[in-house]
């Protein structure tokens, strides 16, 4: 039966007289749509996330009628390389374990792999993000409990157990800027086998942990947390927060109670080693709680201190004000160990919308902001006790500890988020209009732009702000703070991006605050880098606002702050394990990357032909790491397909550097005479062939290559292969012999080249402090620099034209490399809009009219068989196709080792199409 209150029925119209109610209630359309019901969840549930930006870069939301979830994410649109959300895509797994129980909140844990999902009933399901961002796997189904105060008020991830690389702030030194990295180490507590785990506090006043054996299954155990009386068991809100000397929690009770806990999880044992558990019978670690502190507790009222005096606890308390947020904030960390700045509680109240607007001459502020700085003081006795003539006068006293009121923040709007972000190093308060305001979480001083131009620490304090966008009542940050996504009142997701005015204001160009905002942009760069966070964001920002020169002066602040010495003369074996070497070639790859039928900028393909090298020089080492020993197992028939594919795509990158190189050397004969006009032509041919060859790092990645391709025939002759495997294994050393270039051939010229350019820099007088410049020329700028002209001029006169009688010359020249990508001619461009290459295995993929793989079903429609999955890099928009799960343990160690499960060979994830129409090949 209908409510009588439903379709919009005037209550007035039910006495006959439309003005006998006088029930002075304000009209509808004077607050945000929504704001009314976004201010009651906040106070009577602290877990009410409605929408969560995950570190790989995905964003799931709940749907407005809480039935079930959905995920978005950014993705370059292959049609015109432009960076915008993603289509949604349901999630049915969730909405079909969570049974039609109302969600309530949504948490990823550290890493942005795995997915919390709160019901309001207080069932907590988790999922992982396996192969896609748009497709999950369940990890936890919900459990029933018909407990009343099992909702969950308060949660916390567990970090995992690994150090990362961060940096603390980018100063100004000779008039340049100067990064500050350290190396910081992983706050516990810790699950000892690295799995899964969580915390989380219901409003019963119990403290669970729930965690993930090594054998997968789910356990938990559980506490409950002392209070003083009855009432304060029926908690509202809780906060926790991981630090050195364990877990803070604090919690704000039905009395209007806040009370602050510390915390230990120990672990039985409290290390695991798998390696030893087949001798020794099998015991997973075991957690328990203990409490080391749960006495403080402070009464919340408002309005309470203004002056920076002690609160009187005794004092009036408004109660039209009602907590609507609960957070505790730790001051940004400079050194490894962590911060040792004291933590402080945030508590957001509010009054309700009708209230405050109905009766603004006698209520106070919309939203006050109340905090509590948590110090130690020491004990003191009354005077008295001094007067006793046995007083010990060596009794040690420990410290307790104290919660103090700060000074309260007032403002005439709502509050409807608080997040610490950009590493600690900001605190951003979203208001009802939409508008967000940065503060210095040490000083809670607003950041208005620059007020240090020599001193940046992030996007904030630079300058970047979030302009007055479309209302909403949820929003989540992206990884790095350089976008937000935000739910309306009707459910709609709106994308928000920082803006800067790069020093160009009022007419006028101001060269420090450009300077800073580029700083400001390189350093959330790299502490992406350093904690393997998704960069996306920041990627949006580059293009969408930076011009084409800006974007070059952005790179080379990478490669100095990073730092990456460019140059790979010698100590070539660390470009295989170099973090950060992909980071770089990827983001300077995107920036040149126009749509999926346009050929890449120059410089673009320079970086991107480098990561493709770089793709194939790790493979072949994995492919003979893993096969190892493993004659008993039959070799998986796709590898040695995915070998062979990038077999046929080396050996064809290697003659099309040679093809160009001999049409070089034709067209440059003429000038042989005439240096001078030698140096001019040079300047202006853009030649692909010549920077791979100049530069260190994809000359080495060729060598690299090269020594692959020898391998394979040499230590597979005799392998046991058969059916498939055999064939395909056939076919490469077939390839390789075919090949109109030896491999020794190709071996010999790249270390004539590598003797010409050392020769080149001999000759200049660069050492190797001065080569690291002229080989960040070549691959930041793709310019040849001077010191190397010398070494162009060499190579197209005397070691190409000794190269000619090596290898056949006609062969090379009618060559088709139209499928690498890398050329703006015909035959390339015909090749980009008909046909498509598959990334990781370098073969033509098999076009069919429809995958018939529903998306929101994920990866579940999958685990019943292997299907074919279409997979699509959000970044550089090259598609991928393959079984899941792999046919063979060698084909998943082989795609997880080389970091391909879920990201493409740029480092960009990806997604899984539905359908496509192609032709085949």
């Amino acid at each position: 039966m209908p409510l009588i209150m439903e379709d919009s029925i005037n209550v007035d119209d039910l006495f006959g007289e439309p003005t006998s109610l006088e029930l002075g209630l304000p009209p509808a359309a004077s607050s945000p749509k929504g704001l009314a019901q976004r201010l009651d969840e906040m106070r009577l549930l602290g877990c009410c996330q409605k929408i969560a930006w995950s570190k790989l870069g995905c964003i799931a939301y709940i749907s407005q009628d809480s039935s079930k979830v959905n995920v978005r994410h950014l993705q370059c649109r292959p049609s015109d390389g432009k960076w915008a959300l993603s289509e949604e895509t349901p999630l049915l797994p969730i909405t079909e374990a969570n049974g039609g129980h109302p969600l309530a909140h949504l948490s990823w844990n550290e890493a942005g792999s795995e997915l919390a999902v709160i019901d309001l009933s207080g069932r907590i399901s988790i999922y992982s993000i396996p192969i896609s961002l748009n497709s999950v796997n369940g990890l936890r189904q919900p459990a029933f409990d018909p407990d009343d105060g099992s909702q969950i008020v308060g949660m916390m991830w567990l970090n995992t157990q690994r150090s990362v690389h961060a940096f603390y702030q980018a100063a100004k030194v000779q008039g340049r800027w100067a990064y500050s990295p350290f190396r910081r180490r992983p706050v516990g507590p810790f699950h000892p086998a690295n799995k899964a785990a969580l915390v989380c506090i219901t409003r019963s006043g119990i403290m669970k942990l729930l965690y993930q054996n090594p054998d997968g299954r789910w356990a938990e155990i559980s506490a409950e947390l002392k209070n003083t009386s009855y009432s304060d068991r029926l908690l509202t809100h809780a906060a926790l927060v991981a630090t050195q000397n364990g877990v803070l929690v604090a919690t704000y009770s039905a009395c209007q109670k806040i009370c602050f806990y510390r915390v230990q999880i120990n672990w039985t044992p409290s290390q695991w080693d798998p390696a030893q558990q087949p001798r020794q019978p099998t015991q997973f670690p075991v957690p328990s709680f203990r409490f080391t502190h749960c006495k403080v507790e402070t009464a919340g009222n408002v309005p309470g201190n203004r002056s920076g005096e002690e609160p009187d606890l005794h004092s009036f308390s408004n109660p039209l004000y009602c907590l609507s947020r609960l957070e505790i904030i730790l001051p940004a960390s400079d050194n490894a160990v962590g911060s040792t700045a004291s933590p402080w509680i945030v508590a957001i109240f509010s009054t309700p919308p009708q209230v405050a607007q109905g009766h603004t001459h006698q209520q106070g502020p919309a939203s006050v902001i109340v905090r509590w700085q948590l110090d130690t003081a020491a004990f003191t006795l009354h005077p008295k006790f001094d007067e006793m003539a046995a007083k010990r006068t060596n009794a040690q006293t420990k410290p307790r500890t104290v919660l103090r009121r700060l000074d309260d923040i007032c403002s005439d709007r709502y509050v409807i988020s608080v997040d610490h972000m950009e590493y600690g190093n900001v605190l951003a308060i979203t208001y009802d209009d939409s508008s967000v305001a940065f503060y210095d979480p040490k000083t809670m001083a607003v950041f208005n732009g620059i007020d240090d131009g020599n001193t940046v620490t992030s996007l904030a304090q630079a300058g970047f702000h979030y302009t007055p966008d479309t209302t909403g009542q949820h929003i989540s940050f992206s990884p790095s703070a350089c976008a937000a996504v935000m739910l309306d009142g009707d459910g709609r997701t709106h994308l928000r991006v920082v803006e800067h005015s790069y020093g160009a204001e009022n007419g006028l160009y101001d060269e420090n605050k450009f300077s800073a905002a580029i700083a400001s942009l390189t350093l959330a760069y790299c502490r992406g880098c350093g904690s393997e966070v998704n960069t996306d964001d920041i990627l949006l920002i580059l293009i969408r606002q930076l011009s084409t020169d800006a974007q070059t002066t952005f790179i080379n602040e990478v490669y100095r702050a990073l730092p990456i010495n460019c140059n790979f003369t010698v100590e070539q074996d660390k470009l295989m394990n170099h973090p950060y070497i992909p980071r770089c070639l990827s983001i300077q790859a995107s920036l040149g990357f126009k749509d999926k039928y346009t050929a890449r900028s120059f410089a673009s393909s320079v970086s991107w032909s480098i990561l493709q090298l770089r793709h194939a020089s790790i493979l072949y080492p994995f492919f003979f790491q893993y096969n190892k020993g493993m004659q008993t197992e039959p070799h998986d028939p796709d590898v040695l397909r995915m070998m062979l594919g990038n077999t046929k795509w080396a050996l064809d990158f290697c003659l099309y550097i040679l093809n160009e190189l001999f049409d070089l050397a034709d067209e440059f004969e003429s000038l042989s005479n005439d240096q001078e006009a030698f140096n001019q032509k040079l300047k202006t041919t853009n030649s692909l062939s010549l920077i791979m060859l100049l530069s260190s790092m994809s000359r080495a990645f060729l060598r690299f290559i090269c020594r692959g391709l020898r391998g394979i025939p040499a230590g597979y002759a005799n392998a046991p292969l058969t059916g498939d495997a055999r064939t395909y294994y056939s076919e490469i050393c077939q390839t390789v012999d075919a090949s109109p270039a030896r491999i020794d051939v190709y071996e010999k010229f790249l270390a004539s080249v590598d003797s010409v350019v050392r020769h080149a820099y001999h000759g200049a007088g660069f050492g190797d402090a001065e080569r690291p410049g002229p080989e960040k020329e070549l691959l930041v700028n793709a310019r040849i620099p001077p010191v190397l002209v010398a070494a162009v001029s060499t190579i197209l006169r005397q070691t190409v034209p000794a190269l000619r009688s090596d290898v056949d010359r006609m062969s090379i020249y009618m060559g088709d490399y139209g499928w690498l990508g890398l050329g703006s001619d015909r035959r390339s461009e015909l090749y980009r809009r008909t046909r498509e290459v598959d990334i990781i295995k370098k073969t033509p993929i098999r076009m069919t009219v429809s995958t018939g793989l529903d998306l929101s079903q994920g990866v579940k429609l999958n685990v019943q068989g292997q299907q074919q999955l279409r997979r699509r890099c959000v970044r550089c928009c090259e598609v991928s196709e393959g079984t899941y799960p792999p046919r063979s343990v060698l084909a998943f160690r082989m795609i997880f080792k080389l970091g391909h499960l879920r990201a493409c060979i740029c480092g960009g994830m990806w997604t899984i199409e539905s359908g496509v129409n192609e032709v085949s090949k």
